[in-house]
């Protein structure tokens, strides 16, 4: 089906419509907002008021952008939204979830094919929990680029849509945030020698 025939069908309240979009995008819409609560029950809850919010507002949606860059614009907003809500010692506990393998999508992005032992799966989740508080450092723009960029591997086309700017702005914020990052880990190393 083609885009403009999806949002037809999805303005029109067309049986099937929006149940056959919330196939089509739940893994990608929890996938990106997990990438920025880092907890598997808080995306699948903003997927769920992203979705509503899509349901609510696609009358209004003028296909001035792509649908999935509509939804993606909508996940990454409800998911800063919640970050901002959540005070600094919610924050220090969600690394604290990421140790501790509380969440099981947690372990799943340490599982590996050839089966490590227990000093290579610590170390991996220490190299995981030391980027994530690494990307908490970054200004809200950079971390946006570098989320929806590196992690769920958009192109620099697609973020600079999601974030309503151009493609060189992106490149720009994923310039200084690797940077910034590289400073970050390098003074953390740095201190470990």
């Amino acid at each position: 089906m083609k885009p403009t025939e999806q949002l037809e069908r999805l303005q029109q309240r067309a049986p099937g419509a929006f149940e056959d979009l919330i196939l089509e995008y739940q893994d990608r819409v929890v996938g990106t907002c997990y990438r920025f609560v880092h907890n598997r029950q808080d995306a699948e809850d903003l997927a769920q008021e992203v979705f509503l919010e899509v349901y609510q507002s696609v009358g209004g949606f003028r296909g001035q952008s792509r649908l999935s860059t509509w939804i993606y614009r909508i996940a990454v907003t409800k998911s800063l939204d919640f970050i901002r809500r959540k005070n600094r010692k919610k924050r220090l506990g969600q690394v604290k979830r990421l140790l501790g393998f509380e969440d099981q999508a947690a372990e799943v992005l340490f599982e590996a094919s050839d089966d490590p032992g227990p000093q290579e799966i610590l170390e991996e989740k220490e190299r995981r929990a030391l980027l994530y508080c690494a990307l908490e450092t970054l200004p809200e723009s950079q971390k946006v680029a570098m989320l929806l960029h590196k992690m769920q591997q958009l192109s620099t086309v697609e973020v600079a849509e999601i974030m309503g700017i151009t493609r060189v702005a992106v490149e720009s914020l994923l310039h200084r945030g690797r940077k910034r990052l590289a400073d970050y880990l390098m003074r953390y190393y740095h201190k470990k020698t």
